[in-house]
């Protein structure tokens, strides 16, 4: 499972980033996590807010910080 983070690195994305690794631990998932940073990769989404959540290259999650448990719930 590839799962990227989407952010600038503001303390959403961060918490985002955080809650993420924690629901892939907890589901002990075989998942590789990135974080995008880039703007024009960003952009390429779609994405106009974030942080945004991308599994396995759809766009599950944006705008916000979700709860690990809704985390997992999306990853099911």
């Amino acid at each position: 499972m590839e799962i990227k983070i989407l952010g600038t690195g503001c303390p959403s994305c961060r918490a985002l980033e955080d809650a993420a690794g924690k629901a892939v631990k907890e589901m002990e998932l075989d998942a590789h996590i990135t974080k995008v940073e880039d703007m024009a990769e960003i952009l390429n989404y779609g994405i106009m807010t974030t942080p945004a959540l991308v599994v396995d290259g759809k766009i599950v999650l944006k705008g916000r910080v979700a709860s690990v448990e809704e985390i997992k719930k999306l990853l099911k």
